[in-house]
């Protein structure tokens, strides 16, 4: 069985976290070269290129010669807020970069096409919790824009094609190597070092938090089971399924810390919403899927991995 799975290394953010993450999966930068495939030294099985989505004769070259069985695309610009300042971001890469996959499972054909959308695309949705049969047809920013648009086009390729296509939306993902601009690595950060955060709605809002390990079990568990309907397409929101208040996150964090935030209370940002919250019940009646891992515990543990990643780069710095 040999699958794609792609991440994402553009300069949204500081590339270093990325490299580092690739570094401790046994893949060092000075391995890496524009569209080349670069072998991990941990596990011979796992193999990175550095490619563009949106480039369509390099892509196309990988995908015949690779021979995938299943492509994970969890590639993207991601961002609500910073789509309202560069939206050409978020179309090149969110948009033609799917079209690009798409066109390849097109003409290379695979056996299970898995794809990151975002709870982002319930939008103004007012029904709690959320399930994939609302209406999402409302969305808050352009950012939820392009993954409407990615869903649109995922459901046409696989009626036209016959693409095995499931679609993956994400519930505020956070914990180790997780992005640097979302609210639970930024109040961390913030709060380890005594720098005041932003909260948002005057910290009048709810999110379904939920543990990177356990958005992995949910793809394990979704990875070689394509949809079996006339059209091979579905979608499964994948969370927590609880919602959380803004304060007592930030509380847990000062309780992990043993540190106290300092605040800055903001009204709503353009392109936000108030609360998120994951129906679960699809994933759970097909597959079992259950998360494991608490608020609580999941911050102790993002918490262990900060600390230990901000010792190993001061480490690396001094070297």
């Amino acid at each position: 069985m040999k699958w794609s799975a792609s991440t994402t290394l553009i300069s949204y953010y500081d590339t270093a976290l990325k490299y580092a993450q690739l570094a401790d999966a046994g893949i060092a930068q000075s391995y890496i070269a524009e569209c080349r495939m670069a072998e991990s030294s941990k596990n011979h099985l796992y193999r990175f290129m550095k490619m563009d989505l949106t480039d369509l004769q390099n892509m196309a070259t990988m995908f015949e010669t690779e021979k995938f069985d299943i492509v994970v695309n969890l590639a993207g610009q991601a961002g609500v807020r910073y789509s309202v300042e560069n939206p050409f971001a978020y179309v090149e890469s969110n948009v033609l970069g799917l079209l690009n996959i798409l066109e390849n499972c097109r003409h290379h054909p695979v056996k299970h096409l898995l794809y990151a959308s975002s709870s982002s695309i319930y939008g103004m949705n007012s029904h709690i919790p959320y399930s994939e049969d609302d209406k999402a047809d409302m969305p808050a920013s352009l950012y939820t824009a392009t993954k409407k648009t990615d869903e649109l086009m995922a459901f046409a390729y696989s009626k036209l094609y016959g693409i095995p296509v499931t679609r993956l939306r994400l519930f505020t993902v956070y914990g180790p190597w997780g992005r640097p601009d979302m609210a639970p690595f930024i109040f961390l950060k913030s709060i380890i070092e005594g720098k005041t955060i932003r909260v948002f709605n005057h910290g009048d809002m709810k999110r379904d938090f939920t543990y990177i390990d356990d958005v992995i079990d949910g793809i394990m568990l979704l990875l070689e089971h394509p949809s079996q309907q006339a059209v091979p397409h579905t979608v499964y929101n994948i969370g927590h399924s609880s919602q959380v208040d803004l304060m007592e996150f930030i509380r847990t964090i000062e309780e992990e810390t043993g540190r106290k935030a300092l605040m800055k209370m903001e009204d709503m940002q353009p392109g936000d919403v108030c609360c998120t919250y994951a129906d679960i019940s699809h994933i759970q009646h097909d597959f079992g899927f259950k998360p494991r891992i608490s608020v609580k515990q999941g911050i102790h543990a993002f918490y262990e991995w900060y600390t230990g990643y901000m010792r190993s780069k001061a480490t690396s710095s001094e070297e």
